[in-house]
């Protein structure tokens, strides 16, 4: 059947661009989400979040009406699910949000529909989702009990898209679609050629999970071993950026560049799904997860080392006479998400404990969250004239042209080596 109707679950950084990208093609597309503030900015032409070119995208969509949010669910032909997928406990999956927008859709379900999971999951969290749908509608048949002749499809297709880049991402790479049957897979397929102009790569819906995981264990890998190397080489003497830039002219070699840790809501969160389904196998992914969530301490290490320097060399200072500026706070550069950002949680750290004033300068956010109202953000400009140390956390561009004085009364902790190379 056509899919002249499409609801989508979950209206952030990933639903609301496929709901929009969905209704530039001309379809009537319905957004779902549990926050009325995001449902009446979307229904006003606005976004609540930040991405380029996206708030014109669903200002067009909305205003010739081929965009609507709301907070109920409502019947369509094909509905996507793309809400949160984080951890609790130990690094346990919590799938209550797939598990609360499957109970949402239910009951307006009808035969020939699709669904499909594009939330990042543990692998089966697509055939659990077609649990909670079968126990909410014994009246239809799902395909785990009637396979191809189910009246309802069901399908898992990951996101794979870079922030600040979504838009041109969503429609130029290629998907990896896994149906629960192959009736399911075309369907998805069918659904996704509405706009994809990449390949549409079928597999079953448990490999197309394990995918997605796969690519963000693979970078999480990597860095790790970026981070590892910059404490090795700290301990050896050693400036890691001029390392890494040596050792990545060998034509086979290419290592990453380190940072403060790992962010963000997949590459910090996808590889703990993994080690929860295999705890005993997961081995180098479970290593790699502990080198990259370690690497916050250690920056905080050096920030505590910094204090000392600067007191032996200042003698007359007390610690609460110093100045330390955060330079970043968001997972990475030239972006406003500060999902899982650990720079954010390197600048928490210092704020409580440090005895003297810490300056935050985050360019690309308005505000502070809202258990860090006590400080205040400042300009570049300001921080660099006032602050005693500083602490590069993020390389956005405002930073990379920026020059700070050097002397006894400066110190710096550099995490993306772009002032101290």
């Amino acid at each position: 059947m056509p899919f002249e109707t499409i609801s989508v679950v979950g209206l952030g950084y990933i639903g609301l661009p496929t709901a929009a990208v969905f209704a530039s093609r001309k379809k009537k597309v319905i957004g779902v989400d549990v926050n009325q503030r995001a449902v009446d900015t979307i229904n006003r032409g606005e976004i609540h979040i930040v991405e380029p070119d996206l708030d014109m995208v669903v200002h067009a969509a909305v205003t010739e009406g081929y965009l609507r949010a709301t907070t109920k669910a409502e019947p369509a032909d094909a509905f996507l699910i793309a809400v949160p997928t984080p951890f609790k406990g130990d690094h346990e999956p919590d799938l209550s949000y797939i598990e609360s927008a499957s109970k949402a859709i239910a009951p307006v379900l009808k035969k020939g529909d699709l669904v499909i999971l594009e939330s990042t999951s543990p692998v089966g969290a697509t055939e659990q989702m077609a649990a909670w749908l079968a126990e909410a509608r014994p009246d239809l048949s799902f395909p785990q009990t009637h396979g191809e002749d189910s009246d309802i499809r069901v399908a898992h297709c990951p996101e794979r898209v870079l922030p600040g880049h979504v838009l041109r991402e969503l429609v130029q790479n290629d998907r990896v679609i896994g149906g629960m049957t192959v009736k399911c897979s075309e369907a998805a397929v069918k659904l996704y050629k509405t706009f994809v102009e990449g390949e549409c790569v079928i597999t079953n819906a448990r490999t197309a999970e394990m995918c997605k995981l796969t690519e963000n264990s693979f970078r999480d890998v990597n860095i790790a071993f970026a981070n590892e190397l910059s404490i090795i080489c700290d301990k050896l003497d050693i400036n890691v950026w001029e390392l890494i830039r040596l050792a990545n002219r060998h034509p086979r070699v290419n290592i990453l560049q380190p940072g403060p840790g790992v962010g963000g809501h997949c590459i910090a969160v996808d590889p703990w799904f993994i080690v929860s389904k295999t705890p005993e196998q997961a081995r180098l992914i479970r290593t790699a997860r502990i080198v990259n969530d370690s690497k916050p301490k250690w920056i905080i290490q050096k920030v505590k080392c910094a204090i000392a320097d600067f007191l032996q060399e200042n003698p007359s200072k007390t610690v609460n006479e110093i100045i330390i500026a955060c330079y970043g706070l968001t997972f990475k550069p030239d972006i406003d998400d500060l999902r899982e950002s650990p720079s954010l949680r390197i600048a928490e750290d210092i704020v409580s404990m440090h005895e003297g004033a810490v300056l935050l300068v985050e360019p690309n956010i308005l505000e502070l969250p809202k258990h860090m109202i006590s400080n205040s953000l400042v300009t570049l400009d300001i921080a660099i004239k006032e602050a005693n140390i500083h602490v590069l956390l993020v390389d956005h561009r405002e930073f990379k042209c920026a020059s700070l004085m050097r002397g006894a009364s400066i110190r710096i902790v550099d995490s993306r080596g772009i002032w101290l190379k």
